[in-house]
């Protein structure tokens, strides 16, 4: 009999699905294909939570049925690994329950226990990030409210002897989307295959950075397998980048503020959303570093903030570029943005979080000599939208008493995704 898996998936609406399957990747693929049950077709994308494997298929199928009795709150316990937890919250306190769990889970983690160090398997978690203000002028020290999203992408390295460093990256849905083995030469690092490309000399590049923070860095003769893990599409504009560097540089043990100004450049607020489970503001001093502060930005209207997808992935190196040619920001605005920034955070009203960000729309605005968004797309929307991150592109910020999915449809657009199924604010 195969080998087993129950995972447990967030739809976008934050509800959960459990399920189970003899291949893992596969299943997630077909959920988020639109291919499996009809719980998650209907509230995609979906992002895996939590996974455990069986040497049977039909113990993961016992435990898939036993979960989907769980509340919320149980199911969450586990999620989070709060073990102790799980007695207390069981609907049903029999002890023969529980303790067919614990003997379920106690095999289960025996398989699943995390590697040693003497099986060299490394792996690092890096969040995706969305700025809500100061986007641009956080390149001349404006302070910033940014939020990580629960969103990211994950690296897993693994030595062997191989003396190659074969890569691969995998997309939400399971799929390889890059691919590329590298032969190695105490550290250094040679093409396997004539035909190079943008993304391998990019990869290569990242790495040869790395290696000048931290000369030690691949120089113990050996080969790895490396395989990076998207949770949300690439073209959304989450951090594709930011998230690569920041788990390399956990990786190659080097400061991934530095590895981000020698490969991709930027201000870093992506690098501090990486790192952060929880709202920040992001600021860069007189000496261009970081201030990073964890904030409690936890709105009580937030059931009525969407982040929309306008269809189309915007550069943001092109946009800091178009951006550093004007040349013309003042201390006026920076401090115009930093009260506006303050006051977002700190208020308590639909109606004032609204009027602040289209005071900052306006203000961006006439920096840039581009007309705001609402104004140029969706001047008939009953709300108030919001640009992200460079303009143009990626996601807007959407206020609306409820979901304005229909609206947007309407439109062309499809992606709409709550507040809370989108950040990380805890």
């Amino acid at each position: 009999m195969p080998k087993g898996h129950v995972y447990i998936l967030e739809c976008a609406d934050g509800s959960y699905y459990t399920g189970s399957t003899i291949d893992i990747e596969k299943r997630i693929a077909e959920h988020n294909d639109g291919k499996g049950a009809n719980h998650t077709k209907k509230r995609l994308p979906v992002v895996l939570k939590y996974i455990e494997e069986f040497q049977r298929i039909d113990d993961a199928f016992y435990r898939e049925k036993q979960i989907q009795g769980w509340s919320r709150a149980k199911k969450e316990a586990l999620i989070n690994k709060q073990h102790k937890e799980l007695k207390n919250l069981a609907e049903c306190k029999n002890d023969s329950h529980y303790k067919l769990w614990l003997r379920l889970r106690s095999a289960t983690e025996k398989r699943l226990r995390p590697a040693t160090k003497n099986q060299s398997i490394k792996k690092y978690k890096s969040n995706g990030k969305l700025l809500i203000t100061g986007e641009y002028v956080v390149l001349d020290g404006a302070k910033s409210l940014a939020i990580p999203t629960k969103y990211g992408q994950s690296l897993k390295v693994e030595e062997d002897n191989s003396n190659t460093l074969s890569w691969k990256s995998y997309d939400e849905k399971g799929n390889v989307w890059f691919e590329k083995s590298f032969t190695l030469d105490n550290g250094e690092i040679f093409k396997t295959f004539e035909n190079d490309n943008d993304i391998s000399s990019r990869l290569r590049q990242i790495i040869d950075a790395a290696q000048r923070l931290n000369p030690d860095f691949l120089k113990n003769e050996k080969g790895y397998k490396v395989s990076t893990h998207l949770e949300f599409n690439k073209s959304w504009g989450l951090g594709t980048s930011s998230t690569l560097i920041n788990n390399i540089a956990q990786w190659a043990d080097v400061n991934a503020y530095q590895l981000l100004e020698k490969t991709f450049g930027g201000s870093g607020y992506d690098i501090a959303c990486a790192q952060h489970n929880t709202p920040i503001t992001f600021q860069l001093d007189k000496n261009n570093q970081p201030l990073v502060t964890s904030i409690d930005f936890n709105p009580s209207f937030k059931d009525q903030l969407y982040f929309v997808y306008l269809n189309q992935k915007q550069n943001s190196r092109d946009g800091i570029k178009a951006y550093k040619s004007l040349n013309k920001v003042s201390n006026a605005v920076i401090n115009d943005i930093n009260a506006i920034t303050e006051e977002t955070i700190k208020t308590t009203s639909l109606a004032a979080f609204e009027s602040l960000l289209t005071e900052h729309e306006n203000i961006i605005g006439k920096l840039l000599n581009q007309d705001p968004v609402k104004s140029k797309l969706f001047r008939d929307f009953n709300g108030c939208i919001k640009s992200l991150g460079a303009w143009g592109g990626d996601f807007v910020l959407a206020t609306s008493p409820t979901n304005p999915k229909d609206y947007f449809k309407s439109k062309g657009l499809d992606i709409v995704i709550p507040y809370s199924t989108m950040t990380l604010t805890q």
